[in-house]
């Protein structure tokens, strides 16, 4: 099993370059240099799926269709999560430079930030930041791109890309069929990539560094560094940059409280790993909790033994149970009968046995939910229940 000590990362919030040299070097590329320069850094989106970002703009680059869109997903509505709103605060500029460079590559003229509900209060700041940008990029660089802002209205669901869409098109924000994808029939039915906050900013890293130097960082299927939002039981909470592919025995040295029996890995649609698992897990992006590799959009809570992790667990469920869309049968019911089967058992309702029937019932939201909301929740479910079942029932 690859692993690296934990390793802190100065990049997202560093002041050492200007962005308007960045993208002037890049913009004397083609756009086949620069989209193969982030294809060969396996830069992989930094929201929590883990999906390879050259690959999402090289479909869209080549799609027929002349006019295309880049979104900006800020959408941050996992619980544990505050790294994007930093980065919009501190980093806006590197926001609006990775945007640029995507549309330099597929070929868009219009971005927009789909900023969550509950930022708002970024929009004077990031409309002020803006104007900066559109000024030196249209201007100095002479590329014919803007960036405008959408707001969220805090729908949890509008996280995931074809929901995010829709509610941009003026409709009820709920996931689309896929195939087709977004990078073909996208916003308005147009092309568009979709990339996380921190994504588009690490997009900038590398064809600052050049994706060698970025592949020095990490381990293999996880290059580069991560913000982390660490929260919970811990004399270190807020936001740390973190090279990929440490221990997770070595981040709980460094941020617990030295009683540490769990953390949730990638917030409540993340992972429950226990202590005696410590050892044994990394942060990355290929696995499950049985392997070596777990992904993170970012969230790291951390549990001491003070904590009931069945009323971790119960906040969870009471999460998923509100923000399911109902669009789909698996997530709108069967969040709701989780909630319900573990009060059961609590309050002596039901029998411990009844804790397998609600694993099946995760199991087969994970297979049949149309999103990753409905399909997340296993994750959440099966990883704490597993672990602590003894919370559960007494």
């Amino acid at each position: 099993m690859e692993t690296k000590k934990i390793k802190r990362v100065d990049f997202i919030f560093s002041q050492d370059f200007k962005v308007s040299e960045v993208l002037f070097n890049t913009f004397k590329k083609t756009r086949d240099e620069i989209l193969q320069e982030i294809i060969d850094s396996d830069l992989k989106g930094r929201g929590g799926a883990g999906f390879p970002t050259g690959l999402k703009w090289k479909a869209a680059k080549e799609d027929k269709i002349t006019e295309k869109y880049i979104i900006c997903n800020a959408d941050e509505g996992e619980p544990g999560t505050f790294k994007d709103r930093a980065i919009l605060e501190e980093a806006s500029q590197k926001v609006f430079g990775g945007m640029a460079i995507c549309a330099k590559v597929i070929g868009a003229k219009k971005g927009w930030i789909y900023l969550r509900g509950e930022y708002k209060f970024l929009i004077p700041h990031l409309r002020k930041e803006m104007a900066i940008f559109h000024d030196m990029l249209h201007n100095e660089l002479g590329f014919d791109f803007t960036i405008d802002i959408f707001t969220g209205s805090g729908a949890y669901v509008c996280g995931e890309e074809t929901a995010l869409l829709q509610s941009m098109e003026g409709k009820r924000g709920e996931p689309r069929n896929k195939p087709p994808y977004p990078t073909n029939i996208g916003l308005y039915n147009k092309p568009t990539v979709v990339n996380n906050v921190e994504t588009l900013v690490l997009s900038m890293m590398v064809v600052k560094i050049g994706a060698e130097e970025f592949k020095k960082l990490g381990i293999q299927d996880a290059r580069g560094g991560k913000l982390f939002s660490v929260s919970g039981d811990t004399p270190k909470s807020g936001i740390h940059e973190l090279e990929f592919g440490m221990l997770l025995s070595d981040f709980v040295e460094e941020f617990g409280d030295g009683d540490t029996k769990a953390v949730q890995v990638g917030g409540a649609s993340g992972f429950c790993v226990p202590r005696k698992k410590f050892d044994t897990t990394t942060i990355g992006y290929k696995g499950k909790l049985k392997g070596t590799s777990l992904p993170t959009g970012g969230s790291m809570m951390l549990f001491n033994s003070s904590r009931s992790m069945y009323n971790v667990l119960h906040n969870y469920l009471e999460f998923f149970a509100e923000e399911s869309c109902g669009q789909c049968t698996p997530c709108r019911v069967g969040t709701q009968q989780l909630l319900k089967g573990i009060e059961a058992i609590k309050k002596g309702e039901k029998s411990h046995e009844y804790l397998e029937a609600l694993l099946s019932l995760s199991e087969t939201m994970k297979l049949t939910s149309k999103c990753g909301l409905g399909q997340s929740v296993a994750n959440s479910f099966s990883s704490i229940v597993e672990n602590f079942r003894e919370e559960m029932i007494y």
